[in-house]
């Protein structure tokens, strides 16, 4: 049996939808439940952050998650493929007034992406103070906490009904289907069939 971690929410619910597909039948987590069993996987429901801690320490063969989360973490899993759902960018949002001024020698940045952050400033040379926030993040410029954010932007409208604007995106993000080493190995026709799978379907999609 394989072990798939998938994120609470849109990402579980297309990712179980490809899977519908390949064996032609209903997949779908019953109210609250946290794993469903069918066709020989098990299906854990867990938070977005914590699927590539599943994968990566074995309790779970595989998992779906961002591409953002993937490079945040740093984690030891091998990625298998770019399943194209949960298209986002990681950006960088400023108040509708400002600029960045990347001369200056040291900018405070609110985010929950602390590496992803300091890795992007580093490469720019300049020095970052990065202030860690998990939520009502467009509020830390508003309020003279920050010059900046870094955040997910889908459409741009949060950004933008808070007076703040994309002033430059980091990263493309989309859910990857990730895999745990061992695991890889141990089961790797089970895997690589699965993979097939799912990949038939995402090419098929993009058509």
């Amino acid at each position: 049996m394989l072990t798939v971690a998938l994120p609470k929410g849109r990402i579980a619910d297309e990712t179980l939808e490809i899977f519908s597909k390949i064996f032609n039948t209903n997949f779908a987590f019953d109210n609250r439940k946290l794993i469903l069993e069918e066709y020989g996987f098990r299906f854990l429901n867990v938070r977005n952050q914590d699927v590539p801690t599943y994968v990566a320490h074995g309790a779970a063969d595989l998992g779906v998650v961002g591409l953002d989360v993937i490079t945040e973490q740093g984690l030891d899993i091998i990625d298998l493929l770019d399943m194209q759902l949960g298209k986002c960018r990681v950006s960088i949002g400023i108040k509708n007034e400002d600029d960045i001024n990347w001369s200056r020698p040291n900018i405070k940045v609110a985010t929950k992406m602390v590496n992803i952050t300091k890795d992007y400033f580093a490469k720019k040379a300049v020095g970052v103070d990065v202030i860690k926030l998990y939520g009502s993040i467009e509020l830390a410029p508003l309020v003279g906490l920050v010059d900046a954010i870094v955040d997910i932007v889908d459409t741009g409208a949060t950004m933008k009904e808070n007076g703040l604007k994309v002033a430059e995106d980091i990263m493309y993000s989309s859910a990857h289907l990730i895999a745990n080493n061992n695991s890889f190995y141990a089961k790797k026709s089970e895997i690589l069939s699965i993979y097939e799978k799912i990949k038939f379907v995402v090419d098929k999609s993009k058509i």
